[in-house]
């Protein structure tokens, strides 16, 4: 077994779920730690528990870590609000990244968005491009960006857009090459595999940004 301990922040989600199961199977990690708000599903003798909400969370849950993984994302529509929405994909993920510096944290690897811009008009790209600005401003030695495309797989909450969204992506995929290849609906799983893959490489780049259509070959 390894040495290597991570941290893994959105765990409850449609990506987190698929990594912590990957990073428990994985030799390389000998301790997944999970922050979420209620009892995970989940049971394995790497894990460990952290319940608590976000703003919670400090530099001490990040002790001994070598990677973090931050899985969190919402809508505005789940969220309740614009600024609840921020909360969660922008605040939260860059002052975790804070918490992850201040304890020599070697790599976090967060998952963005495709379109992610803190120039664009559109607000939940907005949001995304500024956190991928901020966390790549952090003295992490190595920060890894994933941007997905619409994300598929088996949600535990029903989210009436993206779902007939991934419908109409299934039944258009044979339409979607050459340039608009990138425009693929990926599976979490994928995506949660690539990020584990990434983690377990040698990092050359201090920042690394992962497009939909690389994060899909990652094998």
């Amino acid at each position: 077994m390894g040495n290597k301990t991570a941290i893994v922040a959105g765990a409850s989600g449609l990506t987190g779920s698929h990594l912590v199961k990957f990073l428990c199977e994985n030799e390389a990690y000998k301790k997944v730690i999970i922050i979420v708000r209620k009892e995970f599903s989940y049971s394995h003798p790497k894990l460990v528990t952290k319940i608590k909400n976000l703003d919670q969370v400090t530099n001490n849950d990040f002790e001994g870590v070598h990677d973090f993984f931050c899985c969190l994302g919402s809508t505005k529509k789940k969220a309740g609000s614009k600024e609840a929405f921020e909360k969660v994909d922008l605040v939260a993920p860059v002052e975790m990244g804070k918490n992850a510096q201040l304890q020599g944290v070697n790599h976090m690897l967060v998952i963005s968005a495709m379109g992610a811009n803190p120039k664009s008009s559109v607000h939940y790209n907005r949001v995304k491009g500024a956190m991928e600005e901020k966390v790549s401003e952090l003295s992490l030695p190595h920060v890894s960006i994933f941007r997905p495309s619409l994300l598929i797989g088996d949600r535990q909450e029903f989210r009436l857009g993206e779902q007939f969204g991934a419908t109409m992506m299934k039944l258009l995929k044979s339409f979607f090459i050459g340039p608009l290849k990138k425009y693929q609906a990926i599976e979490a799983k994928q995506v949660a595999f690539a990020m584990m893959q990434k983690a377990l490489e040698p990092q050359s780049r201090t920042v690394a940004i992962y497009e939909s259509e690389v994060i899909a070959q990652i094998k």
